[in-house]
C-alpha cells in the first residue's frame, strides 16, 4: 500500500507543476518585453492615416474647354505620377457663384489642398477661407485669387512680360505702330487677363503712342461664338481697325473667325492666347497673326507637383528643375512661382505641339 500511495503521491505532484508551467508561459506570451513594449504597434486608425493617398482638388475656371481639358490631362498624370489622388472638377460655365458650390463640395470631401483659378477672386475668398479655416491649404493656379488666403501661387507666365509681349507683336504683324485696335477678352472679373491688358496698354503709352484704343475692352464670357459676334459689331463699328488684341483661349478663335468672314484677313491683324491645335486653321488662312500661350498640360502638373510638396511641408525654390516641367522661377514674395516664357505659335510651327 505505501508504495502505491507513493507513486499516486508522485503523479499528482507532476501534475500540479505542469499546470504551473502552463500559466507561467502563458501569462509571458501575453505580456511583451520591454524591448517589445518600446515599439507600440500602430493602431487601426493610425494605419489608415498612414496609407491615406493626398487628396488635391484642382479647380478650374470651367472644364469642357481646350484649354482647361489639356490642364486636367498634365494635372491627372501628375497624380499618377506622384502617388496622390487628384479631384479635377469645375463649372461648366465660367461663372464664380458655380466655382463657389464647387468648393463647397470640396470642403465637405475633406480634401487636403484645394488650387483654384477663380473666376471673380473677390467672389471667392469666404469659402476660400472657411476650407483654410478647416485646415484644407489653399492654391490659386493660372489665375490669382486674393492673396490673403493662399500659401502658393502657380502662375504660367510673367504677366508684365506677357502683356508687353502681346502688344509688341501686334504692332509688328499690324505693320505699323500707328492706327486704331480693340481688345477682347473673356471674363472682365479674371484677374490674369486684366493683368496682360493692363500691361498690353502701358506697353502701347509707353512705346506706341500712335496706337490708338478704339473702345474699353469687350468680354466673351469665355466662348468663341459670343468673341465672334462681339468682333463683327467692332468691325462694323470701326471700319478702320488695324489690329485685335484677343485674350482667353477661345476669344482669339473667335476674333479670327469673324475677320475671315469678313474677307479681312491680312488687312486686321489678331493676336491673342490661344492653343496651336485650335488655332492652327486660323493661322494657316491668316485670320489669326499670331497665337502665344505655354503649355497647359505642364501647367496642371506643375500644379499638384506643387501642392504635393506643399502639403508635405515644403516650398519651391527658384530655378527648381521639376519633373516634366522644367526649371521655376520663385518671385521675391517667396509664395509667387512662374512656370516659364510664352511660347508664340504660328502657322509654321503649330503642327509640332499636341495641345
Amino acid at each position: 500500500m505505501s508504495g502505491l500511495l507513493v507513486s499516486v503521491l508522485l503523479v499528482f505532484v507532476l501534475v500540479l507543476s505542469a499546470c504551473s508551467s502552463n500559466k507561467t508561459n502563458s501569462s509571458s506570451s501575453s505580456s511583451p518585453s520591454s524591448e517589445e513594449s518600446a515599439s507600440p504597434v500602430a493602431s487601426a486608425d493610425d494605419q489608415g492615416k498612414t496609407d491615406k493617398k493626398l487628396k488635391i482638388a484642382v479647380v478650374p475656371k470651367l472644364i469642357g474647354i481646350p484649354y482647361f481639358n489639356a490642364s486636367e490631362t498634365g494635372a491627372l498624370q501628375a497624380g499618377t505620377d506622384l502617388g496622390v489622388e487628384v479631384i479635377y472638377t469645375g463649372p461648366t460655365q465660367a461663372d464664380a457663384a458655380q466655382q463657389v458650390k464647387v468648393i463647397e463640395d470640396l470642403i465637405s470631401r475633406k480634401v487636403d489642398v484645394i488650387a483654384v483659378a477663380p473666376n471673380d477672386p473677390a467672389s471667392l475668398t469666404p469659402v476660400l477661407k472657411k476650407a483654410k479655416e478647416q485646415g484644407i491649404i489653399i492654391m490659386d493656379w493660372d489665375t490669382p485669387a486674393d492673396p490673403s488666403v493662399v500659401e502658393l501661387s502657380v502662375q504660367q507666365i510673367d504677366n508684365e512680360v506677357f502683356g508687353r509681349t502681346i502688344t509688341d507683336k501686334l504692332v509688328e504683324k499690324m505693320g505699323s505702330d500707328t492706327g486704331e485696335y480693340a481688345i477682347v477678352t473673356g471674363g472682365l472679373s479674371a484677374a490674369n487677363l486684366n493683368n496682360w491688358i493692363d500691361w498690353a496698354q502701358k506697353q502701347a503709352t509707353e512705346k506706341y503712342p500712335g496706337l490708338k484704343l478704339v473702345t474699353d475692352k469687350v468680354a466673351s464670357d469665355e466662348k468663341q461664338q459670343v468673341a465672334y459676334q462681339k468682333t463683327l459689331d467692332l468691325l462694323k463699328a470701326y471700319p478702320n481697325l488695324k489690329g485685335i488684341m484677343a485674350f482667353s483661349t477661345v476669344a482669339p478663335l473667335g476674333a479670327a473667325q469673324a475677320v475671315k468672314e469678313k474677307g479681312l484677313e491680312g488687312k486686321v491683324a489678331v493676336v491673342g492666347t490661344a492653343l496651336p491645335t485650335d488655332s492652327k486653321p486660323y493661322l494657316v488662312d491668316g485670320s489669326l497673326s499670331s497665337a502665344l500661350l505655354w503649355d497647359p498640360g505642364a501647367l496642371g502638373y506643375l500644379t499638384v507637383a506643387l501642392a504635393k510638396d506643399l502639403a508635405e511641408g515644403k516650398m519651391p525654390a527658384d530655378g527648381q528643375d521639376v519633373p516634366n516641367v522644367g526649371k521655376i522661377q520663385v518671385k521675391s514674395d517667396n509664395k509667387t512661382v512662374v512656370m516659364g516664357p510664352p511660347t508664340e505659335f504660328t502657322k509654321d510651327n503649330a503642327d509640332q505641339f499636341k495641345f
